[in-house]
């Protein structure tokens, strides 16, 4: 059996379990990291290094980077529909899967931090509003790019969607102001009406 480490309130973890649920896969999940803790002891660090979540355990073969496991299970299930055999129409899902780890998560991330896991007398509001402001350019653009899609990556449900789709929640539950961006919010409702969502997009923050 699958065994993943991470606690769920992890967006990498998100990204993970929701893949998992939209494969069918059997797993365990072991809460590591944050209140948790675990992932400084030597035997976590033996398989992952950086001291982060996720690690995926797979029969002996350890993998971590949250993008690279989705990218791996869905290779594992030969899983078309998540992972386009087309060349062209992975590379589109690759580059979404890039442009969430490294434009539009770090853009929320001191909003988040800072609103979700900052004690109220120790927040940076400078930090939030400079976050706000890259986070609602992170937006506009997701929200012009679905203006003519259903999806991230076109008609079709995608890992694509997966890895936006838990930045997505993250940056529409926040509680600070927003610009309304009606794509982005019907695109969302449509993750959230997938079973396989329900561990990310119906649970609060945390």
């Amino acid at each position: 059996m699958l065994r993943l480490w991470g606690r769920v309130s992890s967006i990498n973890v998100q990204k993970v379990v929701w893949c998992a649920e939209e494969l069918g896969l059997s797993y365990e999940r072991i809460d590591v990291g944050g209140r948790f803790g675990r992932n400084d002891t030597p035997e976590y660090l033996a398989m992952n290094p950086n001291g982060l979540v996720p690690v995926l355990e797979d029969d002996g073969f350890v993998l971590w980077e949250s993008n690279a496991i989705v990218r791996y299970l869905c290779e594992r299930e030969r899983s078309d529909a998540l992972w386009p055999a087309d060349a062209r129409a992975r590379a589109d899902a690759d580059r979404w899967l890039d442009w969430q780890a490294t434009t539009f998560t770090p853009a929320t991330r001191d909003a988040f931090w800072n609103l979700l896991r900052t004690a109220e007398p120790q927040r940076d509001a400078a930090a939030i509003e400079s976050s706000r402001v890259k986070s609602e350019k992170c937006a506009a653009i997701l929200d012009a790019h679905l203006a003519h899609r259903t999806y991230v990556c076109g008609e079709a449900f995608t890992a694509a969607d997966i890895a936006v789709g838990t930045a997505a929640h993250r940056w529409l539950n926040m509680p600070l102001a927003r610009t309304v961006r009606p794509n982005v919010e019907r695109w969302y409702q449509l993750l959230k009406s997938r079973p396989a969502s329900r561990q990310v997009t119906h649970q609060a923050l945390s």
